[in-house]
Order: structure tokens, then sequence, then C-alpha cells
């Protein structure tokens, strides 16, 4: 389903529909914030359900102020009383368009949108964002100023922040802004044996976090595999956890530790793909564009490939399984939601993967890599969300200084 956008007549410039600021309206006519948020998630059902709504070729649900507000009348007159409606007709104000000048002299319109996604990053529920956004928004239409600073915006929503949620939220979602106004880049680094979930969780960081760049580490191995034939990098057209049965001293059938030839073989192919994770980072470094570098490859040893960068924001993780019988499971499940990466090859060589695993997490923690369990994707990511937050909120004080 698309977004629900509302406009003031046919054809003029839309305005998202958001629960948060019609529920602060409904407040004003009277209503306690469970009645008025209960209202507002009717109505949004209410529109979706409705077929003959007017829906753009983008699937986005399209309608006028006039249409929204003649609806909203209605379900109140029909389920509370003609006071609360009329109190409503009243003081409702949708839409209103504010202008908001950025540092750099451009003027936009404010969003909303923009401000409630910011608000969700930065820790806060979908209903508590929604809620301090109608208040912002509240705030703003009674400034009675053609344009605002993105500044003035800012502080308002900090001091809304610590009158409704809490002082320490205030300064998250500051730190947060300054960071985005910086155009610092971000720099993630998520490694993890096969199964772990790298993939997954880098997508919903990318979601959450607006990046709009992600590498595989597998990708660059397949594009080197292109370039160099397997008669003279074999270890490199393995997969990492048999790229030991290429290394010179298995060939020449010496004794070795099993568990030792395995990270050897891993390493001497991280060690062949961290050139091009080198280039990859350096080149987001180089543009000030934040990036998300995913894969097994991604080893402690990086670390000391990347130059201290004043200007960026980098953080190391490193995603595991800690349950065999997990692992196991996400393995099976990769047959399943990717026919192409066949999880009979794994599982066969689960082994390996799990002593790889132990031997990824032992490196780890000899470095500034953060261990992070796995085993519920919304935990992970909050854990993840929380050491970049605390990471930008250390880097804003220390400026103070």
């Amino acid at each position: 389903m698309g977004k629900i956008y509302i406009e003031e007549h046919e054809g003029s410039e839309r305005t998202a529909f958001l629960r948060g600021i019609l529920t602060r309206s409904l407040q004003d006519a009277g209503l306690s914030f469970q009645e008025s948020y209960q209202i507002s998630s009717e109505i949004r059902h209410q529109l979706i359900q409705n077929e003959n709504q007017n829906d753009d070729q983008n699937g986005d649900i399209i309608l006028t102020t006039k249409t929204l507000k003649t609806l909203i009348e209605e379900h109140l007159r029909h389920n509370y009383n003609s006071e609360i409606a009329d109190n409503y007709l009243n003081s409702v104000n949708i839409p209103a368009t504010i202008y908001v000048k950025g540092e750099d002299g451009r003027v936009s319109n404010f969003s909303s949108l923009q401000l409630q996604h910011c608000l969700e990053t930065v820790g806060l529920s979908m209903e508590q964002a929604g809620v301090i956004t109608a208040k912002v928004y509240d705030a703003l239409l009674h400034f009675e100023q053609n344009e605002i600073s993105s500044e003035h915006i800012i502080h308002l929503t900090d001091q809304i922040l610590v009158q409704e949620i809490a002082p320490n939220i205030a300064h998250r979602y500051v730190c947060w802004t300054r960071f985005i106004r910086s155009n610092k880049p971000l720099i993630l680094l998520i490694g993890g044996t096969a199964g772990c979930g790298k993939s997954t969780i880098a997508t919903e960081l990318a979601h959450r976090l607006e990046i709009v760049r992600i590498q595989s580490t597998d990708m660059l191995r397949e594009v080197m595999r292109m370039m160099i034939p397997d008669r003279l990098m074999p270890v490199l057209h393995c997969s990492s956890f048999n790229a030991w049965k290429e290394l010179p001293q298995h060939t020449h059938n010496s004794v070795q530790d099993p568990e030792e030839d395995l990270i050897n073989g891993y390493r001497s192919q991280a060690e062949l793909l961290a050139v091009a994770i080198e280039a990859a980072i350096q080149r987001a470094l180089h543009e000030r564009v934040s990036l998300i570098v995913e894969g097994v490859h991604v080893h402690p040893s990086l670390l000391e490939r990347i130059p201290e960068n004043d200007n960026a924001i980098i953080i190391p993780i490193m995603l595991a399984a800690l349950k065999p019988d997990e692992l196991r499971r996400r393995l099976k499940g990769r047959g399943q939601e990717a026919p192409e990466r066949r999880s009979k090859r794994y599982l066969k060589n689960f082994e390996a993967i799990w002593n790889l695993q132990t031997g990824l997490l032992s490196d780890a923690d000899q470095s500034p890599f953060y261990i992070i369990p796995n085993d519920d994707k919304e935990k992970a990511v909050q854990h993840i969300m929380q050491i970049i937050l605390d990471k930008l909120i250390q880097t804003c004080d220390e400026n103070k200084k």
C-alpha cells in the first residue's frame, strides 16, 4: 500500500496524512489522547479500505482537505456529539504549508514525515513520534512567520521532547540532527559467518538510517573471481569455510591442526578481499557518503587499513548466532528465501561454519568490534542503533568541549 496524501484542492501541493497531527487536532477539540488516537487510526483504516478513493499510479491515496474534514466530522457526530464536531471544525488547520530555511539558504516545505522518521530513528515509538510531530507542527502554526529556520525547528523539537519525553532523548535527537547536518559519513562494518543475518540486518539499518549504499563482500569477491582465474588464485574461488583446502601447506599434505587450517584459509581469502573493501570505504570517505559494508570478510584486521578520520563515524559490528540450533535453522532458511544460495551445502559444512564463527568472535573480542547476538532481529537492530547513537552523542559532546 502507498501513502495517504492531502491536497488543498485537486492538483495542489500535497501534504502527508499523519495520525499524530490528526490526534493533536482531536485533542484540541476536547477528546482525550486515547480517544483521539483511536479515531485517527479508524479514519486511516477507513481511507485504506475505501475502494472508491482516488489512488494515483504509485498506489498512493489522494484526498482533498474538504473530503478529509467531512469524513472526520461525520465520524465525530455519529460517535460523539455535535459539540465535539463543531470544536474540531473550528480548531482544525489541515494542511498548512510551513517554509523552512536551511543553513545553506535554501527554502523547502516542512516535512512532518521526515521529522517523525527522525524521532523514530532516535528511539521513539511510532505513537510517540506522531504525538511529538503533531505538537511541533502545532507550535509552528502559531509562530506566524512565513519562513522558519531549521535551527529553530531543532530547538523547538528539543524543548518539546524535554517536556513530553525526557531530557536524554532530547539530547539524543539534537546530536543525531547535528550529525545529519554535519555531512559526515557513517561507515558501518558488519561481519559474521554464513547464516548469522548480516544481509538482513544491513538492509534494515540502511532503511532506518536512510543509507543508500550497501556493499556486500560476496559481490566484491565475485568481481575479483571474474578478473583473476582459479589457476592463479585458487583460494579466492572457494567458500570462506573451505578456502583452507587451497593453502600451500595443505596441498603438500603437511600435518596441520584442522581448526587452525580453517582460520588460516579464511584469513588468506579475507586478506585478498581487504584491498577491494578498503577501496570501497575510501571512496565513501572521499565522497562523504554513508556506507554499510557487510560480509564474512569483514574481519577486525580490516580496521588497520582504514586511517583515522575525524570527519567520519566508523562502527565495526560482528554478528553472531550463539546457539548451534539457531545457526542451523538460519542456514536451512537460506534455501527457501534465496534459491540460488543452496542450504544443503552450508548444512553439510555446518561444523566448519560454526568453527569459523568461533574464530571470528575470538578475533573480534580482542578488537574494537562490537559483538552483537542475532537471535532476534529486532533486538539486534535496536542494539546496533543504540551503539550508533551513543557514539554520535559521545562525538557531539566532545565537539562542545
